[in-house]
């Protein structure tokens, strides 16, 4: 019998109350939205789900996260299993409530999110220290920043013990930048916002931090940083990636109409891990976490929005 490979995802879940309206209203304004729908979501959450969701059967995908003992929580337990996500590590929490992440969409499909906490908050490495086994054995290791910092640093220090390949999507970057041991991960995944907020937290204030720079140079200066590989997401311009080795190279995007990209980044980072699982080469498997990023865009919410493997293979198939 061969044993399944895993995918560990460590990260956060959280119930989406998404509002669609016209526009994001300024500050201060209150303007009619058109809808509102409860949808489980959390990036740690989405990018299991995602992740599962493009797995072959010999891929294990495992989530570690913390829930509330509520409604919320309970739906979102039932969501992940029903994706087939492994939910063993996954802890209700008594006394606390699930995360909650308040999204406006606008007609464009852009959105802006607040996110609550909640369980999340107590993720600890205790917990990570519970499925040392389940990590030490791990085909790559995903991580966001929705659950506290010393539980990412802990997790990122158990894998790399352990010979483990890490992703980290540094999403939200904290209010006082990103701590110089988590750039230590083998692969780094920012978006272009989140790439300025880490390059510019850097900078002297005699510096001014430019609107317009090149991806490559930033993406450049984050692997300066420690990671061993930087993808500079760019949405609709693709992706720029660069290497220890000196590699740059640039990835053209997948057309759509967009619909929402709500949960893009997410798609995105779940393809990586099953592209590296799969034994793909870096430059496939960014490609084939912009076609699932892409797919993601054209369908509405979080978990029911992340696309199946055909169809990010139909996407690849008109390259």
């Amino acid at each position: 019998m061969v044993l399944a490979k895993r995918i560990i995802v460590i990260g956060s879940a959280n119930m989406d109350l998404v509002c669609r309206a016209p526009r994001i209203p300024r500050p201060g304004q209150t303007i009619l939205g058109e809808s509102l729908m409860t949808i489980p979501g959390g990036k740690g959450a989405n990018q299991a789900v995602a992740a599962a969701k493009l797995a072959g059967p010999d891929i294990d995908v495992y989530l570690i996260a913390r829930i509330g003992d509520d409604d919320f929580g309970q739906r979102l337990f039932n969501g992940l299993a029903h994706h087939g996500v492994r939910t063993e590590h996954v802890t209700i929490t008594e006394c606390a409530s699930s995360g909650c992440a308040m999204i406006l969409v606008d007609r464009k499909g852009e959105n802006s999110i607040v996110v609550a906490p909640g369980a999340n908050a107590k993720l600890t490495p205790a917990d990570i220290d519970r499925a040392e086994s389940l990590i030490a054995g791990a085909a790559a290791v995903v991580l966001q920043l929705e659950v506290p910092l010393e539980t990412v640093r802990h997790a990122i220090e158990l894998a790399r013990r352990h010979g483990v390949f890490t992703l980290l999507d540094p999403a939200p970057v904290p209010a006082h930048g990103l701590p110089r041991d988590l750039f230590h991960v083998d692969m780094l995944i920012p978006n272009q916002g989140e790439a300025e907020l880490l390059i510019g937290r850097r900078r002297t204030h005699r510096v001014r931090h430019k609107k317009l720079f090149d991806p490559k140079l930033v993406a450049g200066d984050l692997l300066g940083l420690g990671a061993a590989t930087v993808v500079l997401k760019l949405g609709s311009k693709g992706a720029v990636m660069v290497r220890r080795d000196g590699q740059i190279e640039r990835f053209r995007p997948f057309r759509v109409t967009v619909t929402d990209t709500t949960a893009a980044g997410d798609a995105f980072s779940g393809a990586l891990a099953v592209a590296h699982a799969e034994g793909k080469t870096p430059s496939q498997a960014v490609t084939f976490a912009i076609a699932a990023g892409a797919a993601c865009c054209t369908q509405f919410g979080a978990q029911p929005a992340l696309p199946t493997r055909q169809a990010v293979e139909r996407l690849l198939g008109r390259q």
